[in-house]
């Protein structure tokens, strides 16, 4: 049953995260044009490149960073702002227990995770995708690449490649050879020129090419200038970045993971930790919205101070737990989905354990 205090509190949470959200962003993107404001004008950005293809860009993943912070903030001001008036001890006076003080809370943290989820899983990836366009003509030191000279695949299990250099933006790899086995003896190579990526046919176009098939005897050579051929392979196998999968849809990522795979490429627990870090990521609100009515339902000295310090400190907190565990998913000390869910799960038990040691 919907209660008078329940859309209040659900209200309150609303324009309060809001307003939070927006001071955020704002203050981020006065720093960020700060610092890149020379970038821009050396390399000659137009302010509506600026602003449209970069920022515009950039708000969905700013939403998306800020919200569990803004609803912390939200939820410490509102409920420590309910406890020193005393409006949660008249509630209890009235029969209604932390618990049941906390189920408003909980609605707008569950529906803030599904917008956070629905976002990062579908629209952040398109505006990331964009913005990282623009960083990479505009912004000096931008790159992120992963590999970029000599570059080893497996094509198939009988088959593996080499390109010398790929150029990512255009989609071509450079002096290319092929190694075709049979039973571990090499039975055919083929040395490419280039090979370009035919967006429309989806297909490669392989380009001065020299094939020697080798027998008992020796090898027999044949040369083309052109041919066309399909690979399992595609462009963002040979073009990686450390942001591929802020660029991806839920959907997609599980493809890339699968062609990474495929394709015999090294580095795979760096994009595992980060998609399993995207999944999990929203339930962060919830958990922080927990820990924020149970610290601030409690009327202390000092006030909001002591909120907001205890905030602050719990933010930092949370926030170094998964940078500390990320790297050791990178490098395989610990299981990629283990790295991206340990903080999460941590904190989950110290929010418990907060909410149920609070006075009820």
């Amino acid at each position: 049953m919907i209660n008078t205090h329940d859309k209040y509190i659900f209200g309150r949470m609303l324009m309060t995260t809001g307003f939070v959200m927006g001071l955020l962003i704002f203050i981020f993107i006065i720093i960020d044009f700060s610092e890149n404001s020379g970038d821009f004008t050396d390399r000659g950005a137009t302010f509506a490149e600026i602003w449209y293809d970069y920022y515009l860009n950039y708000i969905p993943e700013m939403i998306r960073l800020v919200s569990p912070v803004a609803v912390f903030a939200a939820c410490l001001w509102l409920t420590g702002q309910m406890a020193n008036r005393l409006e949660i001890i008249s509630l209890r006076a009235a029969g209604v227990s932390l618990y049941r003080l906390l189920a408003p809370y909980l609605v707008f943290a569950v529906l803030m995770a599904i917008l956070v989820s629905y976002l990062d899983g579908f629209i952040v990836p398109n505006s990331n995708a964009a913005r990282a366009e623009f960083e990479q003509q505009y912004i000096a030191n931008r790159s992120e690449r992963l590999d970029r000279n000599r570059i080893y695949r497996q094509e198939s299990p009988n088959r593996l490649l080499l390109v010398n250099y790929y150029d990512i933006r255009e989609k071509i790899g450079y002096r290319v050879s092929f190694y075709s086995f049979n039973e571990k003896k090499l039975t055919e190579t083929m040395e490419i020129g280039r090979m370009v990526w035919q967006e429309e046919d989806q297909k490669w176009e392989l380009v001065n090419g020299v094939i020697r098939e080798y027998n008992a005897s020796g090898y027999t050579e044949t040369t083309f200038s052109r041919r066309d051929t399909t690979l399992n392979l595609y462009p963002r196998d040979f073009g990686r970045t450390s942001s591929d999968v802020y660029q991806l849809t839920y959907p997609e990522i599980r493809s890339y993971l699968a062609s990474i795979e495929r394709s015999g490429a090294g580095g795979i627990a760096m994009p595992r930790v980060q998609y399993y870090g995207k999944l999990s990521y929203p339930f962060s609100i919830i958990i922080v919205t927990i820990i924020g009515v149970a610290i601030a339902s409690v009327r202390r000295t000092g006030g909001r101070g002591v909120h907001i310090a205890a905030g602050l400190a719990i933010s930092f907190l949370y926030l170094s737990l998964m940078k500390l565990f990320e790297p050791l998913g990178y490098t395989g000390t610990m299981d990629p989905l283990y790295a991206a869910l340990l903080p999460h799960t941590i904190f989950s038990i110290i929010s418990i354990v907060l909410l149920v040691t609070a006075r009820k």
